[in-house]
């Protein structure tokens, strides 16, 4: 073997590895959901720069490939890879599809150099071996694991599991119950946004304490069918519906089919009460108790908020030191559950005093004289608008910080645009999927584009002083 055939396999290695891990990261951006990665993707231009453009070149240039590959593709796959914010995780998923694929590599190359005829190694074969052993061998993990999971819930007999599932205001919700139930139960809930069945079965199988009491689990979706699985997998005893609206309405296509994605979260087969949000539109029977309506007089300020609650009957007033008015509505659902779990009025009352808001969401930092809220978590219309009543309070330059309303559509992202224009002095639009149509609705304020997060800090230093109040509001990973 020449010098010449050595560099060409060991290239062929590299280009193959390369396009890889382009491949496996599109794959974990989208939770490995191959249909995601090729359908509903944002940025089309990145698969035709860093995956289309190089496979085709490699089949047509000949010898000249290379000077393109190591000259041209690898600095400018680089420089890309620099700039994104959302990095690939070497999870031991990452690891099995990187073995699998060297193996297909080294058996091509194998076969291709044991025949005269072949001159050109294959990159989409050993891509196609590598995706598809990849999701053979992690679909018998993933059932070895489900049953796994459910063996542990089974043999936890005192065991009461809360489901919680919403379009907006679910890692709240289950955050407030959490905070209000465990002084007085040994309760353990789900970690940050963990809410897909996969996630579930292994937080139950490397996280759930045995000597748990109450398990406070967050169920979310990207399809029909998705809360029906986790909701026949947890079997939960009590389950929340919080707000439901049209939040990832380009998967579910219609407001009706999102709602009965959410209402799948009665498919449990020892629930015994749901309490289920009013913009639901479902009747109450004895399983299924409404509110919404039962929240009255709600007064948010940049000090917390305070609101009357019907409950048995009686109105109870209650004060939280959390930014929002729409976290009414997530404390009363973690209320009423408490409630029913049999926490008195006044424990759930003083615990409710003492709320600690969830990081992102509202937070209230003030630095360099400057009033700063993060609210980067917060990715819905209500929820956004509700922000910006709330900064609407502060007497003095307001800024706003946001890519818009990501995955929902352009009517409800023009209203979103009318409300900005209606609070805020400078807004500084990010991301590039909605920055056309914020940018041609919002006629007031004062705008700057800035498709590169990475300069953000030098836009702020230049656009805000000390006194100013800035808002972050929503965010969204580069590909998006």
């Amino acid at each position: 073997m020449h010098s010449f055939q050595i560099f060409i396999l060991i290239s062929h290695l590299l280009l193959t590895l390369t396009l890889g891990w382009y491949l496996i990261l599109n794959m974990q951006w989208y939770s490995y959901k191959l249909e995601r990665v090729l359908f509903r993707h944002k940025k089309y231009i990145w698969h035709l720069l860093y995956f289309l453009v190089p496979v085709l070149a490699y089949y047509t240039t000949g010898k000249y490939f290379w000077i393109y590959f190591y000259a041209g593709f690898l600095p400018a796959l680089y420089l890309w890879y620099k700039k994104i914010d959302k990095k690939l995780v070497v999870t031991a998923r990452v690891k099995r599809f990187f073995l699998f694929l060297v193996f297909a590599i080294l058996i091509e190359d194998a076969l291709c150099l044991s025949s005269k005829s072949c001159h050109l190694y294959g990159v989409i074969l050993p891509l196609l071996f590598a995706l598809l052993a990849s999701y053979l061998f992690e679909k018998m993990l993933f059932l070895g694991f489900k049953k796994e999971a459910r063996k542990k819930l089974a043999s936890m007999k005192d065991l009461q599991i809360v489901a919680i599932t919403a379009s907006y205001g679910k890692t709240s919700i289950k955050n407030f119950l959490y905070q209000i139930l465990s002084s007085h139960f040994n309760t353990y809930m789900t970690p940050r946004s963990v809410n897909t069945l996969g996630g579930l079965m292994k937080d139950v199988n490397d996280d759930l304490p045995p000597q748990t009491k109450i398990y406070i689990a967050e169920a979310g979706a990207r399809e029909r069918g998705d809360i029906d699985e986790i909701a026949k997998f947890l079997h939960h005893d009590y389950a929340i519906v919080g707000n439901i609206g049209p939040q990832h309405i380009e998967y579910f296509k219609t407001l009706e089919n999102i709602r009965n994605t959410k209402m799948e979260i009665l498919h449990s087969e020892k629930l015994k009460i749901a309490f289920v949000h009013e913009s639901a539109n479902v009747k109450p029977n004895e399983q299924v108790i409404l509110y919404g309506s039962n929240i009255h007089n709600i007064n948010a300020t940049l000090d917390g908020i305070s609101f009357d609650l019907l409950l048995d009957g009686k109105k109870e007033h209650l004060n939280a030191p959390l930014l929002g008015a729409f976290n009414a509505v997530n404390i009363t659902a973690a209320i009423l559950v408490a409630h029913k779990l049999g926490l008195d009025l006044d424990t759930i009352k003083k615990a409710v005093s003492k709320l600690q808001g969830v990081e992102h969401r509202l937070q209230k930092i003030e630095a360099g004289g400057k009033l700063i809220i993060d609210d980067s978590f917060n990715g819905n219309f209500e929820g956004m608008c509700a922000s910006y009543d709330l900064a609407n309070t502060f007497q003095g330059p307001k800024i706003l910080i946001t890519p818009g309303i990501v995955e929902s559509d352009d009517e409800t992202n023009i209203k979103l645009a009318q409300k900005i224009d209606t609070v805020f002095d400078t807004v500084i639009i990010t991301g590039s999927t909605n920055a056309q149509i914020l940018a041609t609705h919002i006629k007031k304020a004062k705008k700057v584009i800035l498709r590169d997060k990475s300069k953000l800090e030098e836009i702020l230093a230049k656009e805000t002083r000390a006194g100013d109040l800035i808002l972050f509001s929503n965010d969204a990973p580069t590909f998006m």
